[in-house]
């Protein structure tokens, strides 16, 4: 039996002071390993906010390379609490010094398995960040997991992209406001159920700016698409048991996957 104990962290940053953050996240790290968690997940941008007017400007400035001190930190939390970490972060590399809106992927025993940047940018990100174009997936000992962030989730394609390339779970971590807190409720079952995948979508909460309120509502969706466990309004940890062999019988039960008919989809890429 594939067994996996997820945490969502449904974290508050302190806008614009990465140092800060982590000295908050890093204990609920802790947290959430003696509560029995295999993996942890973090929200967008979880180290440095996401108030883009505020933040924008010194985003390249608070973004750091995947070996930069912040990365390293949380490979050491991994290693002490042998548990995954998803940590969605400002992350520079390749060629550009215009960061990228990523997660870095860290394994249990402390290494790099890599990372995934966002691909479908919203708003003002368009002006502080380049854009992914790929949708790698990992691999740890309960099941392959996939990534997505935010905005991404709102197009169907990049969960099924996930899903086909094997995904048994996908994580999406967000800075999702409470006005389109009626897109967030329809999203996350919608592509957990479609794709026949466990879903766990960690938002952000709290107030950043006059004008950005994220309203938390962490949840953790299984491949039928009904929510397993739920936070409300409030800083905390959400914890969701995952049988990974649930997704290999509903994808017999419920064979989306298999039943695709990709010939007759040409419309989908004409445009």
């Amino acid at each position: 039996m594939a067994k996996m104990k997820l945490a969502l962290v449904q974290f508050q940053s302190v806008l614009g002071d990465v140092e800060a953050s982590m000295a908050r996240a890093l204990p609920m790290i802790d947290e959430a390993a003696a509560a029995g968690a295999n993996m942890v997940v973090f929200p967008e941008l979880f180290t440095t906010g996401y108030h883009l007017d505020t933040v924008g400007p010194r985003m390249t400035e608070l973004a750091e390379p995947i070996d930069g001190p912040t990365v390293r930190a949380l490979q050491e939390a991994a290693r002490k609490n042998h548990v995954y970490i998803v940590a969605p972060i400002a992350l520079l590399h390749g060629l550009s010094g215009v960061p990228y809106n990523s997660a870095v992927f860290i394994n249990s025993d402390g290494t790099v398995q890599g990372s995934f940047d966002k691909v479908h940018l919203w708003a003002l990100e368009r002006f502080y960040f380049r854009a992914g174009h790929e949708f790698p997936v990992f691999d740890t000992e309960f099941g392959k997991v996939g990534i997505m962030v935010c905005y991404d989730m709102g197009f169907p394609e990049a969960a099924r992209t996930l899903a086909l390339k094997g995904a048994e779970l996908i994580v999406c971590p967000s800075a999702w406001c409470v006005q389109d807190a009626d897109v967030w409720e329809i999203n996350a079952p919608a592509r957990a159920l479609e794709n026949t995948v466990f879903l766990g979508a960690v938002n952000r909460i709290g107030h950043e700016g006059d004008d950005l309120y994220m309203h938390g509502g962490s949840m953790v969706c299984g491949p039928r698409g009904g929510k397993i466990a739920q936070l409300g309004e409030e800083e905390g940890i959400l914890y969701a048991d995952l049988d990974f062999d649930e997704v290999r019988k509903n994808r017999v039960t419920s064979p989306y996957l298999r039943d695709r008919r990709a010939d007759a989809y040409g419309e989908v890429c004409a445009y």
